[in-house]
């Protein structure tokens, strides 16, 4: 019996402790967590053992001595002990197989379609803290719940009441008090950068002025009021222009080109266009494309809401907008502004050599009435006249641009919340902050909202939030001139950014209305959008969240919703030229643009009027759109960046190319090397998803390897096969030069033209005087589909992990 008992106790030491698996409920969440918990003894205890005296009773054979009772009691033990360790054992595994597989059902990247963290994903927090495990509906919860505590319309009505044009004194009191308002926040850092950027301003002694031509030859007649010399086009080239007017819709090549078709010449004549479709710069660019000598902008009524009961914009008042077809400061392209630095003696190319002006609807009016010529088409009528319009032309006019150079310092403010994890990975967040007039919904809106989650961050670091990855606030400075103060910064940064910056917010621009909600995007975004679409409820329907909102209409909620970066987006620098994914919310009005943008009419007041008084309600929504994702960008151990989506972006646009395949085999031409560079970077991308999924979400190593490649795919679409002073928007599918798709298909419609290479044929850059050509086609495709192989090659990872088939 004795040697019985300790056969059981060895065997009871052998076995392993029992594994016990255990759902518990976390407060604050509707669903069961699994955990996993060993019970551990008392270390060097002896384990309890329960024995129960028994009695062996066999077939009634005779009683048999007890030495032999208790050999056969030994025999059976001996006999016993493997089959209970197998059991153990058995037992054991079965258990952390179960356990594994339950860990497998949570791991972040099971989608099928985007990399999207579960939103049970639990976060540690440090050593330091005194809560619990936090999980992503307790940071949801407790971001909603410190962010209802701002002060939202208060901040943007004291904003919108400060002179902070870039370079005045208004706007260095107003940063001043910004960097201190960070500073009283927890956050790790609070500094400031100043540029030193060259800006163009009227000159108060000299205005700028329109006249009509004198009778006699060379003599000035009649001038044209311009009734605020406030009011001017940034980077216009300075002088002289003159000769007869011609309306030339909104001035966008297409326009141009039917406006040639109708037997009007644009060439060696002044432009009056309407605002709007297109940007100032983008109309003066198009306008010196097609010859012109000047160009006149007005805001045409028909452009704003006809309702009687909506506000609109005075007749009288010239809308302002800056005419520089780039970003940053053009008299130091590719260089960062700062002090001291030496630049070499050049300008931007996108820099226009014709002057223009904005005029008001009152002048505009009078100009209209002057032209003969053709009527223009319907869609081309306004509402100023109480008859059709006409294409002209009509009398000579001359314009004179006094606008002066200004060596001006600028100043953008940070502030950072260090990661606990990947403090070196920069989720960034910014708001310009200067204005031309009262700006509430330019920039007030934009800065109030920046302070609001600056100090909700802050308040939630203090509840025991700490990021995986940092957070940069910015408040920029020159926005207005076309983001000056973001681009010199990326400018300056460049070689550190795009290995640091993983996505960039912009806040620009957020409330122009509430009728209507659009993202312009990197594709990278897109699902994750969508998937914080449907957490935050709509400003103005009651029961709805945004997405129920969007797809009201439209079930295809990315058509209603996906807009592709401008360029005279804030984040658009960050996407083109610096290669880091980015993303600018805007609430609009249904089928109108708010009247009042860039103008001395964008108050406060206006604004409010504007929205009916839903002002802090759509302001609200804006800051639980940026805050929540940004809490899934710093937090989540996986960046949810869709990196297949650029997959389809690919296909679309070939899609456009396969109409023209027909024309270059004739010509013994193919695209057969760009549809192979998308399949290689099809199945990197799938290759990529499968290891993610089959990976250890708890391998920190592993997690950040892929994170570093996840975040670079949209830097691997900079064409590395230009120079970033030459071509600084070297995104293939958003930027601007003969390496981008667009260019391509636009050189290859050209097939079908007339061969005059005209160059209102397309809005690209087309060579003038010629059609195609065989050489600069194969340097294009050359471009494209090695900037798209690069793309596959770096998405496979290592280099002996590349399989392509090109």
């Amino acid at each position: 019996m004795d040697r019985l008992w300790g056969l059981l106790q060895r065997t009871q030491r052998l076995s392993p402790r029992p594994s016990q698996t255990i759902y518990k409920r976390v407060e604050g969440t509707q669903q069961w967590r699994l955990e996993e918990e060993e019970e551990d003894g008392e270390e060097g205890a002896e384990p309890a053992v329960h024995f129960c005296p028994m009695e062996l009773r066999g077939p009634d054979l005779g009683s048999r001595t007890g030495g032999q009772s208790l050999g056969l009691l030994a025999a059976t033990g001996r006999r016993a002990a493997p089959y209970l360790i197998l059991t153990a054992l058995l037992i054991f595994t079965g258990a952390f197989l179960l356990g594994y597989v339950a860990f497998r059902g949570s791991c972040q990247a099971c989608g099928d379609d985007v990399l999207v963290v579960s939103e049970d994903m639990n976060y540690e927090p440090g050593p330091d803290s005194h809560q619990g495990t936090l999980y992503w509906s307790d940071l949801q919860a407790m971001f909603l719940r410190l962010l209802g505590e701002g002060r939202l319309e208060d901040s943007i009505r004291q904003t919108s009441l400060r002179k902070r044009m870039a370079g005045s004194a208004g706007m260095a009191a107003l940063a001043q008090d910004i960097r201190e308002a960070l500073s009283s926040q927890k956050l790790d850092h609070v500094w400031m950068d100043t540029h030193y950027v060259g800006l163009q301003f009227p000159d108060p002694a000299h205005p700028n002025t329109l006249h009509w031509i004198g009778a006699a030859a060379g003599t000035l007649g009649e001038p044209l009021p311009l009734e605020d010399h406030d009011v001017y086009c940034p980077y216009s080239a300075t002088g002289n222009a003159t000769g007869e007017l011609v309306y030339a819709h909104y001035g966008r090549p297409e326009d141009l080109q039917d406006l040639r078709a109708r037997g009007v010449e644009p060439a060696g004549r002044l432009l009056l266009v309407r605002l709007g479709e297109i940007s100032f710069a983008q109309k003066v660019a198009s306008a010196q494309d097609f010859g012109a000598q000047g160009v006149l902008i007005y805001p045409d009524p028909a452009d704003f809401s006809q309702d009687p009961h909506k506000l609109g914009l005075s007749s009288h008042r010239a809308v302002y907008g800056h005419v520089h077809l780039g970003t940053g400061d053009p008299y130091t392209p590719g260089f960062p502004s700062f002090n001291q630095t030496q630049f070499p003696p050049v300008q931007s190319s996108g820099l226009p050599n014709i002057p223009a002006q904005p005029i008001s609807a009152d002048i505009a009016s009078l100009l209209l009435r002057k032209l003969q010529g053709p009527v223009a088409p319907q869609k081309w009528q306004g509402r100023l006249l109480g008859s059709p319009y006409h294409l002209g032309p009509g009398p000579g006019l001359h314009l004179r641009v006094n606008n002066h150079r200004v060596s001006t310092p600028i100043s953008n403010i940070f502030g950072c919340i260090e990661g606990r994890s990947e403090p070196d990975h920069y989720v960034v967040i910014g708001a310009q902050r200067d204005a031309w007039g009262p700006g509430a919904a330019k920039s007030a809106v934009g800065t109030a909202i920046l302070l609001e989650l600056v100090r909700t961050f802050s308040s939630m670091v203090s509840n025991g939030f700490q990021p995986r990855r940092s957070l940069l606030f910015i408040s920029w400075d020159g926005g207005d001139f076309g983001s000056v103060g973001s681009t010199e910064w990326l400018e300056g940064y460049l070689s550190v950014l795009h290995l640091k910056a993983v996505v960039y917010v912009s806040l620009d621009n957020a409330v122009l209305g509430d009728d209507k909600f659009n993202a312009k995007t990197s594709p990278l975004l897109i699902s994750l959008i969508e998937n914080i679409l449907k957490q935050v409820d709509s400003p103005n329907r009651s029961g709805q969240t945004l997405y129920e909102q969007v797809v009201f209409n439209n079930h295809s909620w990315d058509a209603e919703v996906i807009r592709p970066l401008p360029m005279d987006s804030s984040a658009y620098s960050f996407t083109a030229f610096a290669g880091v994914p980015a993303v600018e919310f805007s609430f609009t009005e249904d089928g109108q643009a708010y009247p009042f943008l860039h103008t001395k009419d964008d108050t406060y007041e206006n604004l409010h009027r504007v929205l009916r008084g839903r002002l802090p309600a759509v302001a609200q929504a804006v800051a639980q759109l940026a805050g929540q994702l940004l809490i899934r960008l710093s937090h989540d151990h996986l960046l949810p960046l869709d990196f297949g989506r650029y997959g389809d972006v690919v296909l679309r646009h070939i899609g456009s190319l396969n109409e023209f395949s027909g024309d270059l085999k004739a010509r013994g031409l193919t695209l057969q090397w760009v549809y192979s560079a998308r399949g290689d970077y099809i199945r990197a991308a799938e290759k990529l998803r499968k290891e993610i999924y089959s990976s250890e979400e708890s391998d920190e190593r592993l997690m950040r390897m892929y994170n570093v490649r996840i975040m670079r795919v949209e830097f691997y679409f900079l064409s590395q096969y230009v120079s970033p002073a030459d071509s600084p928007f070297r995104h293939i599918f958003l930027g601007r030069g003969d390496h981008t798709l667009g260019a391509l298909l636009d050189h290859v419609r050209l097939l079908r033209s007339d061969g005059s290479g005209d160059p209102g044929a397309s809005p690209s850059q087309v060579t003038p005087g010629l059609g195609f050509q065989e050489s600069r086609f194969r340097r294009q495709l050359a471009l494209l589909t090695w900037t798209l192989q690069g793309a596959a090659n770096a998405l496979s990872g290592d280099v002996w992990n590349i399989d392509n088939n090109f």
